[in-house]
């Protein structure tokens, strides 16, 4: 199994450009399945997320090339066949196909969607709005199994702030019959560029980047060229690196209105930054101050996926600092590695910790828990002095593109070991 080995301790220094979003990626990928004619799209990550997805639609007859961060995919001669239960079952974005193989087959059959263990994540915020479409749910409990001879356009309230239902919603009503109002949509950046996608690709959409979309369905849609959003997600937990360093660093390539919340954490507990519109530099700073309370919530609240390697942050920081994640019971596990670590924290319940501050970590072995956590862990390696050994970094590989060559342009020595071992 692959690990890294980092030896932290020290300061970073220089510029990094993050890579093009994986949350946007995966369902644009998917949505190019809605026409024949072919997509070409660039600033695609070459993570282990993606690779599996081209596996999932090469299966179903999808001609796909991957090259240098650029993707071209004619999905002309798409067939229906049983998915790969084992790469579904590994990643969740795999639910995205639901949508537009609706309209391609008439009839989805899959098995349950896996990928990282964050707690239960129920499929029936898909299941049910895409029944009020007009789509018939055979089976939702031993496999998804869904038909629908045609789709019907109206209004519909989902019953939660779902990512990924909105964004199956929304590639299921672009082809439909009629007018599809979505309210309570997500409206996180990665959705924006999934209908800045669709847009492109002819559909008709209203409300982009509110939680009101109005999509008027017409009868097909047309291949395009489009370029991936930068990952705000990756470029903030490298912002939250150089912090945790006492480091001057730049990080280049995406969008700093997506991340509001975290720019005010950081006002909050005493970092010094330059904000401009594509890049944030950070400055060296010692003496952080505690945080009231770390609460995560959808976009644009402070988001889930950086509460983790903020965490980690916390721990340098004087003061007590409440965690109080509410999306996922599942997502601070990884608290009892930053514990053996040395971390004062104190466990509430599944969704609420402390964390007391300062505490100096040390290093030892550990290990990844998810995506997410796995970054966390990174940071709190190059936090400890001496060679911090992390395991499971596969979820790692999941969700940042050469995460260990980026750390190593700003100064980290970092060793990957199992297969591709360097310095």
């Amino acid at each position: 199994m692959a690990k890294y080995i980092i030896d932290g301790g020290k300061k970073l220094s220089g510029s990094v450009t993050v890579s093009g979003s994986k949350n946007a990626a995966l369902p644009i990928i998917c949505a190019s399945l809605l026409t024949s004619d072919k997509t070409i799209l660039k600033n695609i990550p070459d993570i282990a997320d993606i690779r599996s997805m081209i596996k999932i639609i090469s299966a179903l007859g999808a001609k796909v090339s991957f090259e240098n961060n650029v993707m071209e995919i004619d999905a002309s001669r798409l067939k229906k066949m049983n998915m790969p239960e084992d790469l579904i079952c590994k990643m969740r974005a795999s639910i995205l196909l639901i949508g537009p193989l609706l309209h391609r087959f008439k009839e989805v059959k899959m098995p349950f969607p896996g990928g990282c263990v964050l707690g239960k994540r129920s499929v029936s915020a898909h299941t049910r709005t895409l029944k009020e479409l007009g789509c018939k749910i055979l089976d939702q409990k031993e496999e998804l199994h869904l038909k629908a001879s045609s789709l019907k356009g109206k209004k519909i309230i989902l019953p939660e702030l779902s990512v990924t239902a909105t964004e199956n919603l929304l590639m299921a009503s672009v082809l439909a019959q009629g007018v599809t109002e979505i309210r309570m949509a997500a409206i996180e950046p990665h959705v924006q560029d999934l209908c800045e996608f669709l847009k492109k690709m002819g559909a008709k959409i209203q409300g982009v980047g509110t939680n009101f979309l109005k999509v008027t369905g017409i009868r097909a849609l047309k291949g395009c060229n489009h370029k991936i959003s930068g990952d705000y997600l990756e470029a903030g937990t490298l912002a939250i690196a150089g912090v945790a360093t006492k480091s001057e660093i730049t990080v280049k390539g995406f969008n700093t209105t997506d991340l509001d919340a975290l720019w005010q954490k950081f006002s909050e507990i005493g970092v010094k930054y330059e904000l401009k519109k594509n890049s944030i530099k950070i400055y060296p700073r010692r003496g952080l101050k505690a945080v009231e309370m770390l609460r995560t919530a959808v976009f644009p609240s402070f988001p889930t996926d950086l509460q983790a390697p903020f965490a980690v942050l916390l721990t340098q920081a004087k003061g007590v600092s409440k965690i109080f994640e509410t999306l996922f019971e599942g997502r601070l596990n990884y608290l009892f590695e930053l514990e053996k670590m040395g971390a004062r924290i104190e466990y509430l319940n599944p969704h609420q910790a402390l964390i007391i501050g300062p505490k100096r970590l040390k290093a030892i072995p550990i290990s990844s828990c998810d995506i997410r956590a796995g970054a966390a862990m990174v940071i709190a390696a190059l936090m400890a002095s001496g060679k911090t050994e992390i395991s499971n970094i596969r979820y790692i590989d999941r969700g940042y593109e050469k995460f260990d060559e980026k750390l190593r342009s700003i100064g980290v020595w970092i060793e990957r070991q199992n297969g591709d071992s360097k310095k």
